[in-house]
């Protein structure tokens, strides 16, 4: 590990990570047990990497805990996740605030039955004047879910007289998203060994850098996210640009 760290720029590092934390399921069927076994070891990958993440100095941190789409598999899985993800927050609030970590939750939380909807309010209000690392929970979220949201209050904003159509570009649209008030993910990184994005953060991931590891979420340890920012760090981020004009760049930046 401390081979890795010497590898990172911490000039350079991510302000922004998202991770898809696939692979609780599998993982515990792998080893003869049911799913909720997984995702209840999913819960100390998730202590580690905001651990880990706080101490390197990443800025924000959003994890995808629970799509829209997972309503759809067994009750017993979803109620289980929803005891799961209640206890451990309880659990998880003093380490929080000893940590100066900010919770936050996206998605659509009115899904989410109720006793689960007061212990996360109670969390954020817990850490609300917290100044470290934004931990952003994407609970009952899909982009999908999101971006139709934000079509519809931009359609009320211009019934209402508040928006002209007209004026409608990529920074007040973005105004309408759950993410409004964080920056754009830099470097995505999901687990499992699938390859695709599952309907997460569509918008915002436009010009992220996308990490995929075969490990699964229980056994992914902070080894595994410096392996992911040292590989971050060794890409050429162009948004578009040729590689003479990012170089270019940063040689008048420097220059100055």
């Amino acid at each position: 590990m401390e081979d890795l760290l010497s590898k990172i720029n911490k000039q350079k590092l991510p302000k922004h990570i998202a991770i898809i934390m696939d692979g609780n399921g599998r993982w515990a069927e792998e080893k003869g047990e049911d799913r909720l076994f997984g995702h209840f070891h999913g819960v100390e990958s998730v202590r580690n990497i905001v651990e880990a993440s706080a101490e390197l100095g990443i800025q924000y941190l959003t994890l995808y805990a629970f799509s829209t789409e997972n309503w759809d598999r067994p009750q017993q899985e979803v109620d289980g996740l929803m005891t799961l993800l209640v206890d451990t927050i309880h659990k998880e609030i003093a380490d929080l605030n000893k940590n100066n970590i900010k919770l936050h939750i996206i998605g659509d939380i009115d899904m989410m039955p109720a006793f689960a909807q007061k212990e996360l309010q109670e969390a954020i209000a817990s850490t609300q004047n917290n100044t470290g690392l934004n931990l952003i929970m994407a609970l009952s979220y899909s982009s999908r879910w999101e971006l139709l949201n934000a079509v519809k209050n931009i359609g009320v904003a211009i019934k209402e007289g508040n928006l002209n159509p007209e004026d409608i570009n990529s920074a007040n649209f973005q105004q309408y998203l759950s993410t409004k008030n964080f920056p754009d993910p830099e470097l995505m990184i999901r687990t499992s060994g699938e390859y695709r994005i599952s309907n997460f953060l569509l918008y915002q991931l436009a010009y992220a850098e996308l990490y995929f590891t075969n490990t699964c979420w229980p056994d992914f340890r902070k080894n595994n996210l410096l392996e992911a920012i040292v590989d971050y760090q060794n890409r050429e981020r162009r948004f578009g640009k040729t590689g003479k004009q990012i170089i270019d760049k940063s040689i008048t930046a420097n220059n100055y």
